[in-house]
């Protein structure tokens, strides 16, 4: 099964890697003119300012609606801003949801509200209609406690299935650490905080917010300026005139010297690692464009020395990248990647090598010559986009740009030199004061985090201090391999039921990056099988016969081979584990953690098997495979377990291929729905 699964990796991540390929570095060359038009302006009494660029190349238009209010900390209801983004744009005081989707689609146009904004787009023809419905839905919402109720749902729901996610739990206590709880930026939506949220509470955070103190509409298209003013004049002039309250916060500081903040999560089949520290960077700072192109000499893409050392040199990641933030308020520098656990320690080691050596040495200068190309040429080839020039034309008024910012930006690059990198790594790659985030399995890492020298303290899921995790709990005397599969027998209906399933198919699917990954299994009591996973039009199939068998991937028919043989005639059944429980090669190692439970953990060579001290049910299983990167450990969960037919069987469980894919049984046969046919 784990090549089969490795196979499937492959082929997604190949077709991923083809999805996402930068574009090839241009060749340095002149440095193009740029003649960025200036928006005609106008203000309302309200407050609403008003930038309009024509632009007649395209019969479009694009409206963008944006409220620069400060940042503000939610506190027990953090959630009530993501449920107001949800609930506008369900229908309007003058419209239901319904009818204003419809004519939506009928212009051919894209309309999308949010907490802080709303922005539209469509032919220029329609100009006028499209501008009217965006500010009837922006200005007159309407919130239903219906709606509130489904929307509410559907985040629950999405928090349940993040929980072990690993990534998002990575960024989650990332931000927490990095900012602190009580820092808009640091601050988490959880089920308890929305569960805190009311439909008042909504309405309350619309009226307080929602307002044109510090409110931007920028129009870029196929318009003129008069009738634009004419139109916003009419729609937003009796937009009553509020200021956002303008709520301060302390900024976060850094640790006073570098150190691992380490989080234990024993589904992790891989390390999560950002090293973070927090900076105040303003777009104004002189120092603004050798910060950018240090970032990118180090870590802005496929190009930057922690792909090529991280991935490139040693292969030990599909990617590793950096980013430094900047703007009005604190904002970080980060350098991340997600490695296998057994190089979780060296992949750290390298990237504080990567940062002393930038921030130490020269760049030269033909990696800086590389690094202005490659910001240029994306500088030149975005000023084609209508959506760029408005957010210029934005930033230069938040942010309180000069008005020759973006004229001068190429020449403000091309003055850049060494000296300049080497200062800015110095100011804002903070080696010496940056936490080191790393989300993984302990029983895996954590040796290896220790012998880095890097003091290491600990953290659970939410970012609050925790103990040290502990080494595998020993076993419970006269406990057995026998008899923790028989509990778990037991718990699935019964060894009269188990063996009365002479058959069993069962068809799950997942979703990732809006692709369906299906998988179905049909396995028979006398060891035949055959297992189908489908993605993105691929296929991948597996059979056997009880005797031998074959897999085709791609066009191409191969036999199995023995050790896979070997592994079907020992898991191929519905429920291998009353056989498996005679087994004298299989080996009770401990007691682990897995999701916050404990289990039995029962070791087959390079399988693995976790079976819950309490419930007795198998809560997951994982495997050792190799992949491009190296060995890595492929974890199964099991949950949700439902009866069919006598017998409970788990219809949660989840496959990574690259990343996480959380499975959903979608179909379930026992005794039917399999025939001779299936292993032929």
């Amino acid at each position: 099964m784990k090549k089969v699964i490795y196979l499937l990796a492959g082929l997604f991540l190949t077709v991923s890697t083809m999805q996402a390929q930068e574009r090839p570095m241009p060749k340095p060359g002149p440095a193009p003119k740029v003649n960025i038009k200036k928006p005609q302006t106008f203000s309302l009494k309200n407050g609403l300012k008003v930038l309009v660029v024509e632009n007649d190349k395209l019969p479009r238009v694009s409206y963008t609606l944006t409220l620069d209010n400060a940042p503000y900390a939610e506190g027990n209801k953090k959630g009530v801003s993501d449920m107001l983004s949800a609930l506008m744009g369900s229908g309007t005081k003058n419209m239901p949801k319904d009818a204003f989707n419809e004519e939506v689609d009928f212009l051919g146009a894209n309309i999308n509200f949010w907490a802080s904004g709303a922005s539209a787009n469509g032919l220029s023809k329609y100009s006028d209609r499209i501008l009217e419905l965006m500010a009837d839905g922006a200005l007159n919402p309407v919130f239903t406690q219906a709606e509130f109720d489904k929307e509410k749902a559907k985040m629950v729901e999405a928090l349940k299935s993040e929980e072990k996610s690993v990534p998002s739990v990575a960024q989650r206590v990332t931000s927490v650490l990095a900012y602190g709880k009580n820092h808009p930026d640091g601050e988490y939506v959880s089920e308890q905080t929305l569960n805190n949220v009311t439909l008042n509470d909504v309405k309350e955070n619309y009226n307080t917010y929602f307002v044109p103190g510090k409110a931007y509409l920028v129009v870029v298209g196929d318009v003129k300026f008069k009738d634009v003013e004419k139109k916003v004049k009419k729609l937003f002039g009796s937009w009553k005139p509020e200021v956002a309250p303008n709520v301060s916060y302390s900024d976060p500081k850094n640790v006073q010297y570098a150190q691992i903040n380490f989080v234990d999560m024993p589904n992790a089949v891989q390390s999560e690692i950002s090293v973070i520290n927090t900076v105040n960077l303003k777009m104004t700072d002189k120092d603004y464009f050798a910060a950018l192109l240090a970032n990118q000499i180090l870590g802005g893409g496929g190009e930057g020395r922690l792909f090529l050392n991280l991935r490139e040199a040693h292969g030990w990641t599909y990617g590793a990248y950096s980013s430094v933030g900047a703007g009005k308020y604190v904002n970080d520098f980060s350098a991340s990647t997600s490695v296998r656990n057994a190089v979780t320690d060296s992949a750290i080691v390298e990237i504080f090598n990567e940062l002393k050596k930038i921030r130490t040495d020269l760049v030269s200068e033909e990696e800086l010559k590389n690094a202005k190309a490659k910001y240029i040429g994306n500088f030149v080839m975005q000023m084609e986009k209508p959506a760029t020039i408005a957010r210029y034309a934005l930033l230069t008024e938040t942010q309180n740009l000069p008005a020759d910012f973006y004229e001068n930006y190429i020449k403000n690059i091309n003055a850049v030199t060494p000296q300049d990198i080497k200062e800015a790594a110095n100011k804002y790659f903070l080696a010496n004061n940056a936490r080191v985030v790393v989300v993984g399995k302990a029983s895996d890492v954590l040796a290896g985090l220790e012998s880095t020298k890097i003091p290491v303290f600990y953290f659970d899921k939410y970012g609050n201090p925790t103990e040290k995790p502990q080494a595998n709990k020993a076993v419970p005397a006269g406990v057995t391999v026998k008899s923790v599969l028989d509990n778990y027998i037991n718990a699935i209906g019964g060894e009269k039921a188990l063996s009365a399933v002479k058959s069993l198919s069962v068809t799950t699917s997942g979703s990732i990056q809006g692709m369906t990954l299906e998988l179905n299994r049909k396995v028979t009591n006398d060891n035949k099988l055959a297992e189908t996973m489908s993605v993105m039009g691929q296929q991948i199939k597996r059979v056997f016969n009880g005797t031998s068998g074959y897999q085709t991937a791609q066009g191409q028919k191969m036999d199995l081979e023995a050790d896979e043989v070997a592994e079907i005639k020992t898991y191929g059944y519905p429920f291998p584990e009353l056989k498996l429980r005679n087994d004298s090669n299989l080996k009770i190692t401990g007691i682990e953690n897995m999701n916050g439970s404990d289990a039995y953990a029962i070791t087959d060579g390079e399988k693995t098997m976790y079976y819950d001290v309490k419930s007795g049910l198998k809560v997951a299983s994982s495997e050792t495979v190799e992949g491009p990167a190296g060995q890595m450990t492929m974890v199964t969960p099991y949950s949700d377990y439902r009866e069919v037919k006598g017998v409970k069987i788990p219809y949660k469980s989840s496959i990574n291929i690259g990343m996480e894919v959380e499975l959903n049984v979608t179909d379930v046969k026992v005794n039917e729905g399999v025939s001779a046919a299936d292993f032929q």
